[in-house]
């Protein structure tokens, strides 16, 4: 009886360890939306392990561990800006369906505009490495629960010419290239802006989506002529007639959060209902008003 009552202990003592709250680390927290329309409600926090970085994540991350790991999205802002603070709504969204996001920049306090040094295409490794470092950490809160064998690249704009400096990094699963592409000519581009030649689309190794705001987006033509050029991975192109400024800002992110969470659900997890979005004739997403979509060696 003495030595039952030993083992019952040690099991209600390991019990009690396992479900005990996870270490929280953040130094600033908000709360977006109501934490966004997925069924893991997110924040937005500032870690002070990451400088320079902004993290949207599932407020509770006990429900994660090594049999549910967390798909990660690395993120780079338009205009080369140093906070997601354009984007927060967009990529809360994205989390608030079980992903943790990692932006480049600094962490929005509030709604205001950012003003402040251009980020650079470093920001975005320094931020995969952050995955890599933290999920190893045995005192971080993320602690065994990132996936690193799924981590998506993107960015918009700016951001989206980072990610393709950044597309061969053999840690990326896929790409997404938000109202962006490579400049057919250079001289049109902003000062700071990175700028690969387009021999560099030859490089990437995994699939990769376009995802544009129709003919009036500025990047229109240079995202269409990289989509045109690449033919030896995966690749799809989808247009949402909104100009160069997407649905970022918008209530839940808009349209771009549903076509942008359906291509990460679909290549990080797997899921066979968002690839429907992608796949076939007519695609899924053409059942959205006003979308339309081009791919190749997809179906």
């Amino acid at each position: 009886m003495k030595r039952f009552s030993l083992v019952a202990a040690s099991a209600l003592v390991a019990l009690t360890a396992c479900s005990s709250p996870v270490a929280e680390t953040a130094t600033q927290k908000r709360i977006l939306e109501d934490g966004g329309t997925g069924p893991a409600k997110a924040i937005m926090v500032e870690e002070p392990s990451l400088e320079a970085h902004t993290i949207f994540r599932p407020e509770d991350l006990s429900k994660y561990g090594k049999r549910n790991r967390l798909p990660v999205l690395v993120w780079g802002n338009g205009a080369c800006c140093n906070s997601p603070w354009e984007h927060m709504k967009f990529l809360n969204e994205i989390a608030s369906h079980g992903y943790v996001v990692v932006a480049t920049g600094y962490f929005p306090a509030d709604d205001s505009r950012y003003v402040g040094p251009m980020s650079s295409s470093q920001q975005q490794i320094e931020g995969i490495d952050w995955v890599f470092l933290a999920n190893e950490d045995k005192n971080s809160p993320y602690y065994g629960k990132l996936d690193t064998d799924n981590i998506a690249l993107a960015g918009m704009s700016c951001g989206g010419l980072q990610t393709l400096e950044n597309s061969t990094d053999p840690r990326i699963k896929v790409l997404m290239i938000c109202n962006s592409g490579l400049f057919s000519d250079p001289s049109g581009a902003v000062p700071g802006m990175p700028m690969p030649d387009k021999s560099r689309l030859q490089e990437i190794q995994v699939p990769i989506m376009y995802l544009l705001g129709g003919e009036t987006d500025i990047a229109y033509l240079n995202g269409m002529d990289d989509f045109s050029r690449i033919n030896h991975v995966p690749a799809v192109a989808v247009n949402y007639p909104v100009g160069h400024g997407g649905t970022y800002s918008q209530e839940h992110g808009g349209e771009f959060s549903i076509a942008a969470t359906a291509w990460l659900d679909w290549q990080l997890k797997g899921d066979a209902s968002a690839a429907a979005m992608f796949k076939g004739s007519p695609a899924g997403i053409e059942a959205r008003p006003d979308w339309t979509i081009e791919k190749k060696n997809i179906d």
